[in-house]
């Protein structure tokens, strides 16, 4: 066991068995490892950009009226998906039919300054419209295809049929904020726990809001022992990997086999690294900045050694609690997960809540803006100094730009919300208070830190 003395507070950091004892809070927790499946990265990497993990969607023809072709092939896809936008593939369904399916680049991929980087967020995506999965599309795209195209109608209904169901239940108040746990309990509040088989009405009850969420970078997943912002994604991370086969999946044999390819999923994932910082560092304040984050920061994040994987509590993060008391953390979808499928066989998965988040490595961390787990404060700047915080502010989704001072979007601030392009802070789930550790810093030392943080 290798026990470091820290000097905030009273605490005494045990990497790898105890916790963290902060004055004025509870007890961080440790998160302990949970075995994962070995696989191979490269078919991980291409099952994920080409394999049929959703085996429903769009019919080609389709989609091409619709969307049209895509003006940059980022995965230099062939055939049928060079001309299909990054965040969809064109796959066969069980009766032969092409559709398009949305894959999982929809949330974990992002186009930064003309690069498309695999990994990273999408803080751009919209659900605050009913757009990402409309039912009025899709029932009217049913209609269509039942009476004109029976086939591409036969290949196109599990997806349809879920959309026409959940889609009216996924919006947000702010785009650039995701409604990834509400889909996932939308999902399982229609699937038979063991069967997977859908049901037009729900089996369970669910939650009335929204509630939003950023999206960890991928590449921090290696250091984790646990999955998620809120640290209760335990056992075999592929399993949770895969579950957006809830989608349109027709029964749990389906699922086995998309389970068979999530190892090298896993094994691609782990593969990743953060981009590096594009502009020049301050060598010399950066070493300054080194100093201080292991003084300050260092204990529940971590550095390029150890990551000491911790569950911070609600009385000491302090952070808007909405995401953790709500969606899986309902006792009904804890439930359901764990006796469902997922948690069954020689590799389960389970739901461990817990009333607080996990402190995440920072790997990455400059490009990682908007931060805090709901995506609530623009820079690092404001993450170092709550004071800094803007109440209700908006960006450029047209034209994004980056402030590489602050680290974070370039942003105006607004007097008042106004329409769903900015972000409304009094909301409930979207607050950006907490993680005040950093207003006892110095503006020279917060600098210092920044410039740090840039090298990680």
């Amino acid at each position: 066991m290798k026990k470091v003395l820290v000097t905030a507070g009273i605490s005494v950091i045990c990497f790898g068995f105890t916790s963290i004892f902060f004055e004025g809070g509870d007890d961080a927790v440790f998160v302990p490892a949970s075995r994962q499946r070995d696989g191979d990265s490269k078919k991980g990497y291409t099952y994920l950009i080409t394999g049929d993990y959703l085996k429903s969607g769009i019919p080609y023809n389709y989609f091409k009226l619709g969307f049209g072709k895509s003006s940059v092939n980022y995965l230099q896809r062939e055939g049928l998906n060079k001309s299909v936008s990054h965040e969809y593939t064109a796959v066969k369904a069980p009766n032969g039919e092409i559709v398009v399916a949305p894959n999982c680049l929809q949330c974990h991929a992002q186009v930064f300054e003309n690069k498309l980087i695999m990994g990273l967020g999408n803080t751009t995506i919209d659900f605050s419209n009913n757009q990402r999965l409309d039912p009025k599309v899709a029932a009217s795209a049913e209609k269509v295809l039942r009476n004109l195209d029976p086939k591409n109608f036969e290949a196109a209904e599990p997806f349809l049929k879920v959309v026409k169901t959940i889609g009216g239940q996924l919006q947000t108040k702010v785009r650039g904020v995701n409604a990834a746990d509400r889909l996932a309990a939308l999902l399982v509040s229609h699937r038979d726990r063991n069967t997977f088989r859908w049901s037009e009405t729900p089996m369970l009850e669910i939650p009335d809001q929204v509630i939003p969420t950023d999206v960890p970078a991928w590449w921090l997943l290696k250091k984790k022992n646990a999955m998620f912002y809120t640290g209760f994604g335990r056992g075999d991370f592929s399993r949770f990997l895969m579950a957006s086969n809830l989608l349109t999946v027709n029964d749990t044999s389906e699922s086995r086999e998309v389970d068979g390819h999530f190892n090298d999923v896993l094994a691609y994932i782990y593969s990743l690294r953060p981009p590096k910082y594009p502009k020049p560092i301050n060598k010399a304040l950066s070493q300054q900045g080194g100093i201080l984050y292991v003084k300050n920061c260092s204990k529940c994040h971590g550095n390029s050694n150890d990551y000491p994987n911790l569950l911070i509590p609600e009385s000491t993060i302090r952070t808007d609690s909405m995401l953790f008391t709500s969606n899986y953390q309902s006792p009904q979808f804890v439930d359901w997960f764990n006796n469902s499928w997922f948690a069954q066989g020689d590799h389960p998965a389970r739901l461990e809540p817990f009333n607080g988040y996990i402190a995440p490595p920072l790997d990455g961390i400059w490009v990682t803006a908007p931060y805090l787990h709901n995506g609530s404060v623009p820079t690092l700047e404001g993450v170092l100094n709550s004071k800094a915080r803007p109440k209700y502010w908006s960006r450029d989704f047209d034209n994004p730009q980056y402030d590489y001072n602050k680290i974070g979007w370039v942003y105006s601030t607004h007097d008042s919300p106004d329409g769903t392009n900015v972000y409304n802070t009094v909301l409930p789930g979207y607050g950006n208070y907490g993680h005040n550790f950093g207003d006892k810093l110095s503006e020279k030392e917060r600098k210092a830190i920044i410039e740090y943080l840039k090298t990680l």
